[in-house]
């Protein structure tokens, strides 16, 4: 039976073999495993890249994002705002620091934190808002700024799904006051294991920021703040240099797939990702939404096709939030985690892959593929 994942990592892995050991040994040879050259030039290219004044390596998005509202002072008796239709750790990095995440509804075509909805969760305890670039698309900044525009509230970007993306020509990473990316193997630019990334234009909050990374320390052994072990791996930087190279073309790749799925998927009653004119979105996840998506899910599965569903849940029906935040009713949140479904868009999909994995889904709800669609597919796969 065919076998297509979510993720080809191995196939992935052979474009970077050679470069990926000689960089490993490279930091063999150096025996600077914390620290060293290898991190300062990660950071460098990818505030280059970013276009930020300072970027601050560290050892995951969770830990990006818990040192994001430790340097802006969030604590105890704070309030922080933030879409419930989120990963996990968007909001447990709040509530961990003693604060209350404060969850608001999604705009059911872009999936991102819901503009409308900002105003009335804010309060005089609001420290900070998080604005979630949802599965590789940025959120609509400017509808944010304008609801905050007579509060000194701080925006943190949670980019942990949107390296390389857009809003209005700028890049995620730099719309906010602060912005954390995750560099986990799964994403778009994933490393061996656990990393993440902090930017921002304010020098100050970078370099606190870079402080509380190092346990507060200002000097060695001479701690201002008790801060954490918050540093990546010098070894990990290294590989993530690498993989660098390719991550536009990568990109590419996921956007050719996503507009091929887009064409594929016409005609039968899924909506594919809805796509914002000023927004270049790079397809963290190809979402689509449904109805009978758990069906449709175990279909896809026993015809070899990996298939992921995020979230099942939203964070205000979380158990861990009740009575800490969670609660309520969000009704678009409630109805996007019974019908959202992710399909495969990694960069090594072949076409004719894109071809099986939507004609499973016409199969499933008895439509077609569109001829002229079908025909097209027919010759590129005999050319």
């Amino acid at each position: 039976m065919r076998s297509i994942n979510m993720l080809d990592l191995k196939a992935e892995y052979d474009l970077f073999r050679d470069d990926v050991r000689e960089a490993v040994d490279r930091v063999l040879e150096s025996q600077y495993f914390i620290g060293g050259p290898e991190i300062a030039d990660f950071e460098g290219e990818m505030r280059s890249r970013i276009g930020v004044r300072d970027a601050v390596a560290v050892s995951s998005g969770t830990d990006a994002l818990l040192c994001a509202l430790m340097a802006l002072g969030i604590g105890h008796g704070d309030e922080v705002v933030l879409p419930s239709f989120t990963f996990f750790a968007t909001g447990g990095v709040v509530a961990r620091l003693g604060a209350t995440p404060v969850f608001v509804d999604v705009d059911e075509k872009t999936f991102n934190l819901d503009p409308a909805c900002l105003a009335s969760a804010i309060s005089d305890r609001t420290r900070a808002i998080i604005v979630v670039h949802l599965f590789g698309q940025c959120a609509d900044m400017d509808a944010v700024r304008e609801v905050v525009a007579d509060r000194e509230i701080p925006l943190i970007e949670d980019a942990c799904q949107a390296i390389d993306a857009t809003y209005r020509g700028d890049p995620a990473g730099s719309l906010g006051d602060v912005a954390c990316f995750s560099f986990y193997p799964t994403k778009n630019l994933g490393g061996f294991g656990e990393g993440g990334l902090i930017t921002t234009n304010d020098e100050k909050l970078g370099a606190f920021a870079r402080q509380l990374c190092r346990h507060g320390q200002s000097d060695r052994y001479f701690h201002e703040h008790v801060g954490g072990n918050f540093r990546l791996d010098t070894m990990k930087a290294a590989i993530l240099k690498v993989k660098l190279a390719k991550l536009s073309e990568f990109t590419d790749r996921r956007r050719k797939n996503a507009i091929r799925y887009d064409r594929l998927l016409a005609g039968s009653p899924v909506t594919t990702p809805f796509v914002r004119d000023d927004c270049k979105h790079v397809y963290h996840q190809y979402t689509i939404t449904c109805n009978r998506r758990d069906d449709l899910v175990g279909f896809l599965r026993e015809r070899g096709v990996g298939a992921g569903v995020y979230y099942p849940l939203g964070l205000h029906r979380q158990p861990c939030f009740t009575g800490k935040g969670g609660g309520g009713s969000l009704p678009v949140t409630d109805c996007l985690c019974e019908r959202v479904v992710s399909l495969p868009c990694h960069p090594m999909l072949a076409d004719d892959d894109l071809g099986y994995v939507a004609g499973v889904i016409h199969e499933f709800f008895g439509t077609t593929i569109p001829a002229d669609v079908a025909k097209e597919s027919s010759a590129q796969a005999n050319a």
